[in-house]
């Protein structure tokens, strides 16, 4: 049944014309690298600051500049990244790697939602609190983790054929 989805969204006229065009896929693709882009430059500094780096300066200050931008980020890589895995649907859903990697940004994504949603990111992040802890950062050691290992992954995936 999967499959058939699958398939079925792999022939839809605008996914077709991606895969055909020279030049729409090389945009798409570069869409994808932009919105990694945003999205990875801007959890860097602040899962760097969750770890402890720049203590002084207060995490909302950080959170409130950054956060927009991540969330641009990874909705402009998802966006493109859908676009990409329709071109080849069938394939992508029964490699390994692509099932490792959407695991992969399921837990980055449900790390900064029990984040956000934790005393310790409240308490440091209204309160203009200094410093950290424990909890952050981990969630800040655990967000790069995964973050980069989703990259990777994604990356690899380039080159498997």
């Amino acid at each position: 049944m999967l499959a058939d989805v699958l398939s079925a969204l792999q022939d839809v006229a605008l996914i077709e014309a991606l895969r055909r065009t020279r030049w729409v896929y090389p945009f798409v693709n570069a869409g994808h690298i932009v919105g990694l882009a945003l999205l990875f430059g801007a959890i860097v500094p602040l899962d760097l600051r969750l770890i402890g780096c720049w203590r002084r300066t207060p995490l909302g200050v950080m959170a409130r500049t950054l956060l927009p931008v991540a969330l641009a980020g990874l909705a402009l890589a998802a966006l493109t990244g859908a676009l990409l895995f329709s071109v080849s649907a069938v394939r992508y859903a029964g490699l390994t790697l692509f099932q490792i990697k959407l695991l992969l940004i399921l837990g980055a994504a449900t790390n900064a939602l029990l984040l956000h949603g934790s005393a310790a990111w409240g308490a440091h992040h209204q309160g203009e609190l200094p410093g950290t802890t424990p909890r952050l950062q981990v969630a800040g050691a655990l967000s790069l983790g995964l973050w980069l290992s989703t990259i990777v992954a994604g990356r690899m995936l380039g080159y498997l054929d």
